[in-house]
C-alpha cells in the first residue's frame, strides 16, 4: 500500500519538473486586445526536447479547426518578438492565436491567446476641434485721426476705345439711290429700243 503513494509522490514531482522546465507561452498579445497591422508576438519557447516551433492563427468560432501558419521554427528563439503578424491581409473579426511547440518523442505543446479582436477596416475616431483650435484675428484697419486729412483716391483713369477707319466697300444711302436710277433708266432705254424694233418690223 505504501508503493502507491510514493508513485504518485514521484508522478507529482516528474510533471513538476516538466513543466518548470518547459516554458511555451505567448505573453503579447493578451487576450481581448484590440490588433491592427502589423502586430509583434512576443513570447517564449525554450523548452528541452525542442524539436519545431509552429505560430499560427484561426477564426474564434466553433467550427476554427483550421489553423493559418504564421511562421515556422526550426530553433527555439530566445529573443524576443517571435514574430511580426500582418493583420491587414485578413478579414476584420475574432481570432485566436496558437504557439505549438513540437518535442523529439513526437508530443507537444501549446500554448493559446483567445478573443484577440482584428480591426482594420474601421477607422480611427477624428477629435474634434475645439475652440482652442481657432485663431481669431481682427481685420487690420487703419484710425483716422482728428487732424490728419483724408485725401480722397483719385480716380482710375480707363483707356478710351479708338474708332475704326471706314471701310472703303460699305454703302451709303446716296450711293444706292444712283445705282437704283441708273439701272431703271438702263431698262428704259432698252424697252424702248425693243419696242421701236417691234414697230418697224410690223411696218415693213
Amino acid at each position: 500500500m505504501l508503493n502507491l503513494p510514493i508513485a504518485m509522490l514521484e508522478l507529482i514531482l516528474a510533471l513538476t519538473l516538466f513543466f518548470q522546465d518547459s516554458q511555451v507561452a505567448i505573453t503579447a498579445p493578451q487576450p481581448g486586445e484590440t490588433l491592427r497591422g502589423q502586430v509583434e508576438i512576443q513570447g517564449q519557447m525554450d523548452t528541452p526536447n525542442f524539436a519545431s516551433a509552429e505560430l499560427a492563427f484561426t477564426f474564434a468560432s466553433p467550427s476554427g479547426d483550421v489553423w493559418f501558419t504564421i511562421q515556422t521554427f526550426s530553433q527555439p528563439k530566445t529573443d524576443s518578438p517571435l514574430a511580426v503578424w500582418d493583420t491587414s491581409t485578413i478579414t476584420d473579426g475574432d481570432y485566436t492565436l496558437r504557439l505549438r511547440v513540437t518535442f523529439q518523442d513526437g508530443t507537444f505543446q501549446d500554448a493559446l491567446i483567445t478573443d484577440l479582436k482584428i480591426l482594420n477596416e474601421v477607422p480611427s475616431p477624428t477629435p474634434q476641434p475645439t475652440l482652442g483650435d481657432f485663431n481669431f484675428q481682427a481685420p487690420n484697419e487703419t484710425p483716422v485721426l482728428p487732424n490728419e486729412q483724408v485725401i480722397p483716391t483719385p480716380n482710375a483713369s480707363y483707356p478710351t476705345s479708338t474708332p475704326l477707319p471706314m471701310n472703303p466697300v460699305a454703302l451709303t444711302e446716296s450711293s444706292i439711290f444712283n445705282v437704283f436710277w441708273k439701272s431703271a433708266l438702263f431698262i428704259l432705254i432698252i424697252f424702248t429700243f425693243f419696242s421701236l424694233i417691234l414697230r418697224i418690223r410690223k411696218n415693213t
